[in-house]
């Protein structure tokens, strides 16, 4: 549980493979905005130019160990979002494997090195990574080790927890895989892209309050998101207030209640497509105790974004901040 609450609250990406039974409802009423995924989610885009690595290099991990990169002709990302960094860099053809939360269609054959979101260190090692890429959530603890002692370097970057990581977690990859340049390139793009984004957003509409819940119907699992979510600064970007750190949550994630929906008072509520899904859509969204009773129930004005992107923090934030954007606003733009 410790370890699930650790990845849910850096990126919420770790659940993906619960299993999802029930079908999304499109029953919104004429005139309200009908939940839809994003649009963008399937693919990446590679830098035009491919980089060439420049190594060896020594970087320091954010486990305060110093790592010598020598090769980088096999690459093993262990997150969905590394994995997006490498692709979109311009390397993916030097990636071996991934984590069962890289959804993107360009790594969708790679074996999968994670069981249950627990890397198997004999499934990676297997496949003779000259790099590995991890996270600080990544675990167990022992596989890591058994990594290490294998004498194959692991770079650890902190999670993503807001538009401002977006720079700094493609910058640290970039210069572990001895690409630099493209690191920079990359992460001007990124941020005029989201630029761009914002620029776009209505001025003259008040803040929509704006509800993060986390669902997972077939597990019996309903949070709304708090301070410490991942969710807040991905909506202030898109104009909104989160409505449940604005009402005094602390902590990342609560059991939904009546009284904490009261207290955040959503104008929109904001989930992922496969927890949508989850419940029975916006159907059964407002049959969750309390959801009915708030203005985005009652209008059922529900944003959903496919969730191996959403918290991502990478190189399709932008992609991700329109979405929410268009949803959020519809015919207001």
């Amino acid at each position: 549980m410790r370890r699930l609450r650790t990845r849910v609250a850096g990126a919420l990406l770790a659940v993906l493979a619960l299993t999802v039974t029930a079908c999304s409802s499109d029953s919104s009423p004429e005139g309200a905005p009908a939940a839809k995924a994003a649009a963008t989610a399937d693919r990446v885009e590679p830098l035009a130019d491919t980089p060439t690595p420049q190594l060896p290099v020594t970087v320091r991990s954010s486990d305060g160990r110093k790592v010598t990169v020598r090769d980088a002709g096999r690459i093993v990302p262990l997150s969905g979002s590394l994995s997006e960094i490498v692709f979109t860099l311009g390397l993916g053809d030097r990636v071996v494997a991934r984590d069962i939360t890289a959804t993107f269609a360009q790594a969708e054959k790679l074996p999968v090195v994670t069981r249950n979101h627990d890397v198997s260190a004999e499934s990676v090692l297997s496949l003779k990574p000259d790099l590995v890429l991890a996270e600080t959530s990544t675990g167990p603890d022992e596989a890591m080790d058994q990594i290490r002692d294998a004498g194959v370097p692991v770079l650890v970057v902190d999670p993503a927890k807001g538009l401002d990581d977006v720079g700094p977690r493609i910058g640290t990859v970039a210069r572990a895989l001895g690409v630099p340049a493209a690191g920079k390139e990359l992460t001007k793009r990124s941020e005029e892209r989201i630029s761009a984004v914002r620029k776009d957003i209505p001025k003259e509409t008040d803040k929509p309050r704006v509800a993060f819940l986390y669902l997972r119907g077939t597990a019996s699992v309903y949070l709304i998101g708090g301070k410490d979510s991942g969710a807040t600064s991905l909506l202030e970007a898109a104009g909104a207030v989160d409505g449940g750190a604005e009402s005094g949550l602390e902590k990342d994630f609560t059991t939904i209640t009546t009284e904490a929906l009261a207290e955040a008072a959503p104008d929109a509520i904001l989930v992922m497509s496969k927890g949508l899904e989850s419940v029975g859509g916006i159907d059964g969204l407002v049959k969750i105790p309390g959801v009915a009773q708030t203005p985005a129930g009652m209008e059922r004005r529900v944003v959903s974004i496919e969730d191996g992107v959403l918290l991502n923090y990478g190189p399709r934030t932008d992609e991700v901040l329109k979405s929410l954007v268009d949803q959020l606003y519809g015919n207001a733009k």
